[in-house]
């Protein structure tokens, strides 16, 4: 029986094109979205993926939502907790609201999504779980505390959880990707972007399918060695 598979912030950009690579090698793909209702409709009609909406910085929601999809879909064995916002500006300009929000939804996610399925893991002795950091919470990025203290600490929580599933068969790791060419980095102004690039040694951005291949790599059930590990999919532009 295929394993299922929640990808949250699934139906664009990274998150899209993991929830496809995943249902394409046979897993039973559940993707999680915020409020995009439209999106969320066409993404369905075009891959035949399910697409549950709850919010996952809402601690209960992402209880009540992912029961939702154990009981429609099946026990989650592959979780990615991809979802992730921007509310930029530097510090001295950041209001509480914009720096909690960015915690909340792309940090305190990966708890809650974690919390939910972990327990159901332990009992049947497999999961694996992917978390989305970013080389911007690797290197830092000016104009992005929250962001680079979310996908910082999402490197942390990686390997403290990893200790925690290791002798239980589940398998925790991240990915930190550098700019991939989707919605949100399109959004950066031309100039900006040109400099970015520029910055970048395979002189290119990233594609959401070449994230996808790292989490595919991750998630195979023969993938049993590689714990607490961060891989960068970052064309070069990070290393260390």
């Amino acid at each position: 029986m295929a394993r299922v598979a929640l990808v949250t912030g699934g139906t664009r950009g990274i998150g899209e094109a993991i929830s496809v690579a995943l249902k394409d090698a046979g897993y039973n793909v559940a993707a999680n979205y915020a409020g995009n209702d439209k999106a969320a409709k066409a993404f369905t009609e075009r891959t035949g993926i399910p697409a549950y909406k709850f919010d996952v910085s809402d601690f209960d929601a992402v209880q009540a939502g992912i029961a939702k999809i154990e009981d429609e879909v099946g026990p989650v064995e592959v979780l990615v907790n991809n979802a992730g916002i921007t509310r930029d500006g530097t510090l001295h300009r950041m209001d509480f609201d914009n720096w909690n929000a960015v915690l909340q939804t792309n940090l305190s996610s990966c708890f809650s999504c974690c919390r939910a399925v972990i327990e159901g893991m332990r009992g049947r002795s497999f999961g694996r779980i992917v978390n989305i950091g970013s080389v911007n919470g690797q290197a830092g990025q000016y104009g992005q505390v929250n962001y680079a203290a979310a996908k910082s600490g999402i490197h942390g929580f990686t390997k403290a959880l990893a200790k925690e599933g290791a002798a239980k068969g589940i398998t925790v790791n991240a990915i930190a990707p550098g700019y991939v060419d989707t919605d949100m980095v399109r959004a950066v102004p031309e100039d900006v972007l040109g400099k970015i690039i520029k910055t970048i040694p395979v002189g290119r951005l990233g594609t959401a399918e070449d994230i996808a291949r790292g989490v595919l790599f991750l998630v195979d059930d023969n993938a049993t060695f590689i714990t607490g590990s961060t891989i960068d999919i970052n064309g070069g532009m990070h290393m260390y």
